[in-house]
């Protein structure tokens, strides 16, 4: 069974006031060939669909274009669950009629998935769910001879669990208590898996040792909704998560990880590369994974100019970075002229940000009360070797910083026979 795992596309979020729809559509035709090209069979999201719980329509009807063109007219599975930036209801609202084509979408942790009616004619050629129950479901797909069992947990909160899980008041008892509630709730649903399915689980969730970035807003304030390792299932071939948005594994066995947010949604990810995650699965085999990084969004990337407005111009016409969007440090010596300020933004409409940094030339006499206070702390041998090296551009050798100290010390070199009478 080929698996593709992804999560956190945050449909409807902006850059510093930059739409991002155009990446993100061109995301979900990246990722639509990607599944076609690799003969995919169930593709697993992992929550945050959306960026808010009231996402503008266009993201909302791209959504389910994506879900339409991945399921391949019930002939692919797809599962998405809620994150904790989706409104539950919107998630599932569609489920009714999603299930038709192989598609379940869960909102809340507890949810139990539609199963597939029986008979029907051409049953065998559509995705089908044969059996489920609260957050989890096993379903056959078209052309796989063995099942998949997935244990699908959308972003477990205790409002959305429905739960209080503690009554402590201290944030190591509340941590606790969540993690010990999450580890039992996974091993309960557990008991579906088989040594003749393929064993998933998927969920929204903050997993310790996890590498944050500013772009994830707290799942939760207080921390209390950080699972450890641990709470997963051994017996799961595969852990699919969404929360952060670095790819990176945390576990081989199982094997956990996230697959990231498809596009760079802060410049604390600037440099970082962008993927999918590609799984193949044998019930009672290793399985394999691979990222299949992603080309669709552009790249963010932080420039310093250093010399002014000048550099910037000279980089620009360089084209360097070019379809990347540009968090620029400009530092100037005085205050720009507002005119000349809004020419510059007017050069390129890459600039997302422009922070102006202001550099104050120091004087001689601030230099030299700088170089004077540097030098206070150094011994008469730290200082020749700083006098030398500026004299001559090297550093003196062992034999005349020896001669320097036994000079220092008032010992006088002897050269030729005898001694003075």
């Amino acid at each position: 069974m080929r698996i593709l795992h992804t999560a956190d596309w945050h449909f409807g979020r902006t850059l510093e006031g930059r739409e991002r729809r155009q990446e993100q559509t061109a995301f979900v035709d990246e990722l639509c060939r990607i599944a076609d090209d690799q003969a995919v069979d169930l593709v697993l999201i992992a929550g945050d669909v959306y960026d808010s719980v009231n996402p503008p329509a266009w993201a909302e009807e791209l959504f389910y274009e994506a879900l339409e063109r991945l399921s391949r007219g019930g002939r692919r599975g797809v599962i998405a669950i809620a994150g904790n930036h989706d409104q539950p209801e919107r998630i599932r609202a569609a489920a009714p009629l999603a299930h038709k084509q192989g598609i379940v979408l869960l909102g809340l942790p507890k949810e139990a998935p539609f199963v597939s009616d029986v008979g029907g004619e051409r049953l065998a050629e559509r995705v089908r769910i044969v059996a489920a129950g609260p957050s989890w479901l096993e379903m056959a797909i078209p052309g796989v001879p063995h099942h998949a069992v997935v244990i699908a947990l959308p972003y477990p909160s205790e409002s959305r669990l429905k739960e209080l899980l503690s009554e402590h008041f201290t944030a190591e008892e509340m941590q606790a208590a969540f993690s010990e509630r999450i580890a039992a709730l996974l091993a309960e649903k557990a008991r579906a898996f088989r040594r003749d399915t393929v064993n998933l689980v998927m969920s929204h969730l903050f997993v310790m040792g996890g590498a944050e970035s500013e772009s994830e807003r707290p799942i939760q304030l207080g921390g209390t909704s950080v699972v450890p390792p641990s709470a997963f299932p051994r017996e799961a071939d595969y852990v699919a998560l969404g929360h952060l948005h670095r790819p990176q594994k945390l576990s081989e066995k199982p094997l956990i990880r996230y697959s990231g947010s498809p596009l760079a949604y802060s410049f604390t990810e600037a440099g970082h590369s962008k993927a999918v995650v590609l799984i193949d699965a044998v019930p009672g085999e290793p399985v394999r994974d691979e990222l299949i990084y992603l080309t669709s969004g552009r790249r963010l990337v932080r420039w310093k100019a250093t010399e002014g407005i000048a550099q910037v111009e000279q980089w620009l016409a360089e084209g360097r970075d070019a379809g990347c969007w540009i968090d620029l440090e400009l530092h100037v010596s005085d205050v720009i002229d507002p005119a000349e300020f809004q020419r510059l933004r007017k050069l390129s409409d890459d600039f997302v940000k422009i922070q102006r940094v202001l550099v104050v030339p120091r004087n001689e006499h601030e230099q030299e009360e700088e170089e004077r206070q540097s030098l206070a702390g150094l011994n008469p041998e730290q200082l020749f070797r700083r006098f030398y090296e500026r004299k001559r551009g090297v550093q003196p050798d062992p034999q005349v910083v020896e001669l320097f100290a036994r000079l220092m010390t008032g010992e006088q070199a002897v050269h030729g026979g005898g001694e003075a009478g």
